[in-house]
């Protein structure tokens, strides 16, 4: 049993304003898609607020940025959500909504049980990223790597990374 757990951060850039026509569809899934996230087995934490969702935040310079943050036990379980849910299909209309982001925009990264990510943070795990490519410190679903406290930790392809002693 893990220490840790997973968080995620997810931006997006908007092609309309979130109220416009254009985005209709996406505001009309979110309630549903947020309620299977908190459903979802390992999930732990979203980001939002008292309306339900993080669409009305802003915290970035970019006001057509919007952002996504949540916290599950383990990249299994986010990953069972993210592509093995219903999500996936609202996931598969992103083109329609949002624009193509030329840097990476998804990061992973583990916390300690118990701690609530920051969007600070967040971003900052997501410029490590972008610099650095995949590390223990901020990694993707292709390249993930196992807890800090998991002994012999194997990155997702089952390579050994890190021995014991």
């Amino acid at each position: 049993m893990s220490n840790y757990h997973l968080a995620q951060l997810n931006i997006a850039r908007l092609l309309a304003p979130i109220d416009s026509p254009r985005l209709a569809d996406f505001v009309a899934n979110l309630d549903r898609i947020n309620a299977l996230a908190e459903e979802s087995p390992g999930f732990i934490w979203r980001l939002k607020t008292d309306e339900g969702n993080a669409t009305a935040l802003r915290p970035l310079e970019d006001e057509n940025l919007i952002v996504n943050m949540s916290v599950w036990k383990d990249v299994s379980a986010l990953n069972q959500y993210v592509y093995r849910s219903a999500h996936l299909e609202v996931m598969r209309r992103r083109k329609e909504w949002f624009d193509r982001l030329a840097d990476a925009h998804m990061v992973l990264w583990w916390i300690s049980k118990g701690h609530t990510p920051s969007v600070e943070e967040a971003m900052d795990r997501l410029t490590l990223l972008r610099e650095k490519g995949p590390t223990p410190d901020a990694f993707t679903f292709r390249k993930a790597f196992d807890a800090p406290d998991v002994i012999g930790r194997a990155d997702a392809a089952g390579l050994l990374v890190e021995c014991p002693g």
